[in-house]
């Protein structure tokens, strides 16, 4: 595998974005790791290692980086009241928009690197990014498979909710939802789920029996590993069908 660190410019400022890919062969389609809300860390960053072993080129954006933030909990660190605080704080200051010109500069730097085949992309967003991970299908031609991972704010009242975003993408979309989640309750998922419906979106919601949001992080206390593991036999599904 081929691992590196670099800084992309964005569109206010540069993000530090962690990149990994099999190390012969390729051009390898494009997957964009899109990050939760506790920011970037080696947890993430293992994660992206085994997308890549299955073949591709995966980037795994800092998207906090407006507010200068990389790693909001330090190694070995424990997330106490202020750091949620400003955890939270964060979160609520990204948009779809923002998110949106972030995810198009780095498809195009990608489209910049003879390994990468930017032609050919799938996403995935866990937590606050799987709305953003959904969008991308919407505004990227190219975004073939988007995957929301115990997604928040899948239902809103704005144009861009994802429930109203995937009507408008031939993407194929999956969302994995855990089945005790405050932050996307199951009528939520439910309500998801009818609209994707009632629409014709290319889309499957999936329930995690006994799971928690949170679930597919394995140094999280509400890490679940046969859940986890079968949201990584989903995604590569996915991107095997529609990334080849």
């Amino acid at each position: 595998m081929i691992e590196q660190t670099i800084e992309i410019p964005l569109s206010d400022g540069t993000s530090t974005t962690f990149i990994v890919r099999p190390d012969r062969d390729g051009p390898y389609p494009l997957i964009l790791f899109l990050m939760d809300a506790p920011g970037i860390r080696e947890e993430l960053r293992d994660m992206a290692r085994r997308l890549a072993s299955t073949g591709y080129y995966v980037m795994l954006p800092n998207l906090y980086y407006r507010a200068g933030v990389l790693e909001l909990v330090p190694p070995g660190g424990a997330m106490d009241d202020a750091l949620r605080e400003r955890m939270m704080g964060l979160m609520n200051g990204l948009t779809i928009p923002m998110v949106m010109d972030d995810v198009a500069a780095m498809v195009a730097f990608a489209a910049t690197q003879p390994e990468a085949d930017a032609t050919r992309i799938g996403t995935v967003g866990y937590c606050m990014s799987g709305q953003f991970a959904i969008n991308a299908a919407v505004r990227l031609p190219p975004v073939k498979a988007a995957a929301s991972i115990h997604g928040t704010y899948l239902v809103t009242d704005a144009d861009d909710s994802p429930h109203l975003a995937a009507r408008k993408s031939s993407a194929e979309l999956y969302f994995a939802c855990a089945e005790t989640d405050r932050w996307a309750p199951l009528e939520t998922v439910e309500a998801l789920r009818a609209a994707l419906a009632a629409e014709g979106a290319r889309a499957e919601v999936e329930i995690y029996p006994g799971a928690e949001h949170g679930f597919t992080f394995p140094q999280r206390a509400l890490y679940q590993k046969q859940g986890a593991e079968r949201h990584w036999e989903r995604l590569n599904a996915l991107y095997r069908r529609n990334l080849g």
